[in-house]
């Protein structure tokens, strides 16, 4: 009985459950993409799913493991600040949808100071912060003065904040491509410093932004745990009426934790553009997709800050390893399919530890009773 009791009390602990539940989710997300392997071309399934967990390990020779290691922790970066964006608002009680827009604007100031103003990487950087923010901002400002819901006007300043960005980079655009020109051929100091990151991983595009956006994560832990404004900011999410009655300043703390949000979704577009990893194309046509998957990582996260680097690095390492399918088998677009099922079944996350809390309460109310009736 006391086994039985000890074992429940440890499937009560959040940080387990949320493990728990993530690798059920990763599992799930697995089975079915594997499924769609087989009914496409079962005599390549088992490889092409074993080519997706490997990722950089699919390579035989070390140097090109590590290079290909440091590439997927280039794009690990950004989508871990946009993780850290999501559940930020989220612990605040508001669902900020709006981090692919404030990834947006925080691409398009960032490039625009580098190319067009010639500016230093860590100008850049706080420029890119200043734009995620004030989108963030305005959403704040429209909730917490007119209770406007934060998913509308986020998504309506997802789509403004990507064609005005496409506008606004359209003079630094290489004239013989779709894409801003690359920093290193315009200004080389507008590049993230390396500090030999980029020895030490054999890829030129490794920066400070990895050992930042670690630092990051536990900047906002500290802060959400361990700090006021974060017990103020976590009891205005659970209960703004409330919070107001004890003499808390609820739209003000609305509007602060959206721009907040708003400066970690463009720190982490900052963090991939100024690597000079990739550029932007000016006339792409929808949202990038960085900012929508930064959801996913803060669900299979739980939520949790430090949870979120472990959940964006997996996510980022399958969508790597899906370029490994062999697309003789399979159409190029199989890799994403793959990581979208296991990214869509991260959205179960939530619903697995509320399972195991009821199953765990059904036990519990189960033993009494059979305690009782003993007595």
């Amino acid at each position: 009985m006391q086994a039985k009791r000890a074992r429940a009390s440890l499937l009560r602990r959040p940080m387990v459950q949320t493990l728990i539940a993530s690798l059920i989710c990763i599992v799930l997300g697995l089975l079915v993409g594997y499924i769609a392997l087989l009914i496409i071309n079962p005599a390549g399934a088992t490889d092409a799913i074993i080519s997706v967990l490997k990722n950089f390990w699919a390579y035989s020779k070390p140097e090109k493991q590590l290079k290909n290691f440091g590439i997927t922790l280039v794009t690990t970066a950004p989508l871990l600040m946009c993780s850290l964006s999501v559940l930020f608002a989220y612990k605040v009680g508001l669902f900020n949808i709006g981090a692919a827009g404030q990834y947006v604007a925080g691409a398009g100031a960032c490039l625009y100071c580098a190319l067009a103003l010639h500016l230093p990487w860590f100008v850049c950087l706080i420029a890119a912060m200043l734009a995620g923010a004030l989108l963030g901002a305005i959403s704040g400002t429209l909730k917490a003065y007119r209770n406007v819901n934060e998913v509308i006007s986020c998504i309506m300043l997802n789509w403004i904040s990507l064609y005005l960005v496409n506008t606004l980079l359209a003079p630094v655009k290489n004239p013989t491509g779709k894409d801003t020109y690359t920093l290193a051929s315009q200004n080389p100091g507008g590049i993230l410093p390396s500090m030999g990151l980029n020895e030490l991983f054999n890829q030129k595009n490794v920066t400070i932004a990895i050992p930042i956006a670690v630092v990051m994560c536990v900047c906002i832990w500290v802060l959400l745990n361990k700090t006021k404004l974060g017990f103020e900011l976590r009891a205005t999410g659970l209960n703004k009426n409330a919070a107001k009655y004890c003499g808390m300043r609820d739209r003000q703390n609305i509007i602060l934790t959206m721009a907040i949000a708003g400066a970690l979704a463009g720190l982490g577009a900052a963090m991939l553009y100024l690597s000079d990893f990739e550029q932007w194309a000016v006339t792409q046509a929808s949202v990038p997709a960085m900012g929508f998957n930064g959801i996913a990582a803060a669900f299979l996260g739980g939520l949790n800050p430090i949870g979120a680097i472990f959940s964006s690095y997996f996510i980022q390492h399958i969508t790597r390893g899906g370029a490994n399918v062999d697309m003789n088998m399979y159409c190029a677009q199989i890799s994403d399919l793959i990581s979208s099922v296991i990214i869509y079944m991260c959205g179960f996350v939530l619903f697995m530890k509320q399972f195991m809390n009821k199953r765990l309460d059904a036990s519990e109310a189960k033993s009494r009773g059979k305690g009782g009736n003993a007595a």
